[in-house]
Parts: structure tokens; C-alpha cells; sequence
């Protein structure tokens, strides 16, 4: 479920061409009860911790640098695309079902960033190459607002990710 303010009084929604310029969508849950607690008290008495700069702007530069040398082999290629493409001819790829459900599918800046972002999930997590489950884990957050959900998705309570996961169960793993 997405958490939605409630209050948005002088904000708009961005217009697509917008919002697919933004790599990814992170849905962010309310806190625990005990992590909130903790921010009401350290906000009542003002009591908050000195953050501490973690890396300077050479080393951020230079793992930017070394994401887009992280190894990609042509069939994870072609999964992201084939992953890209269900979004806008689910048909297909034996998904008809999702055809009516989806207004407007990923723009190639989706293909773009997913090869991007999964590049940056394998250095995270310390490999040179690419993995389809680092395509997996990310994938939500790099097309969540890519695909337009219809009236009839809406209508029956069937949210972008929902989309998404019919899409990453049915394409093959390479």
C-alpha cells in the first residue's frame, strides 16, 4: 500500500514526461511505533544527532564513475528490455491480460535506468557484474511511476506494482 499525504495544498502531481525523469519511486512506510517514539522525543526536546559526512564528493564521483563500468552480460540486457517492453505490449509476452490495465508503459528512459540502477545495486553490494536478481530487486522502484495504470486498473484496485509483479513472474530469468 502507498502512503499517500494527506495535505497537498500548493503541490502538483508532475506531469509523466516529468516524473519519468526521476530514476527511481521509493515507497517509504510510516515509522514502527518504537522509531517514532524515538523521533517525538529527540523532536520535543531537541535533542538530535550531529550527522557526520560519511564520503566526500571525490569518492561519490568516482563510484558513479565505477557503476557504469560494472559488467552487464547481453542476456541480463535483454531481460530489462524484455521486462521494459511487457510494459507496453503485455500481449506479447503472454500477459493480455494486463493489456487493458495499462494506460502507458516505460519510456526508454525506464530501460536506461534499470540498466542503471541494477548496476548500482551489484556495486552496493560488492560485484562487478550484474546479476537478473539485481534487475529483480529494483525494478519496482525504477517503474512504479513509469506505467500508467487505466480506469479500469484503478477501478479494481490494481496499483503499478501489482503490474510489475505480473511482469517479473512471467518473463524467463535468464
Amino acid at each position: 500500500m502507498e502512503i499517500k499525504p494527506i495535505d497537498q495544498e500548493g503541490t502538483y502531481t508532475l506531469p509523466e514526461a516529468q516524473a519519468d525523469r526521476f530514476m527511481l519511486k521509493c515507497s517509504i512506510q510510516y515509522p514502527s511505533l518504537e522509531d517514532e517514539r524515538i523521533i517525538m522525543r529527540k523532536n520535543v526536546e531537541q535533542s538530535f544527532e550531529k550527522v557526520e559526512s560519511v564520503l566526500d564528493l571525490n569518492t561519490i564521483l568516482k563510484s558513479r564513475e565505477l557503476v557504469r563500468g560494472i559488467f552487464m552480460e547481453e542476456k541480463v540486457e535483454k531481460y530489462i528490455l524484455d521486462i521494459v517492453f511487457a510494459t507496453r505490449y503485455p500481449e506479447k509476452y503472454g500477459l493480455s491480460e494486463l493489456k487493458p490495465l495499462i494506460s502507458y508503459g516505460g519510456s526508454p528512459r525506464a530501460s536506461i535506468n534499470l540498466a542503471l540502477a541494477s548496476r548500482a545495486h551489484a556495486f552496493i553490494n560488492g560485484r562487478a557484474y550484474v546479476t537478473p536478481e539485481d534487475v529483480r530487486l529494483i525494478a519496482k522502484n525504477v517503474l512504479r511511476h513509469r506505467i500508467g495504470t487505466s480506469f479500469e486498473a484503478e477501478a479494481e484496485n490494481i496499483f503499478s506494482e501489482n503490474i510489475i509483479d505480473k511482469i517479473i513472474d512471467k518473463i524467463q530469468v535468464p
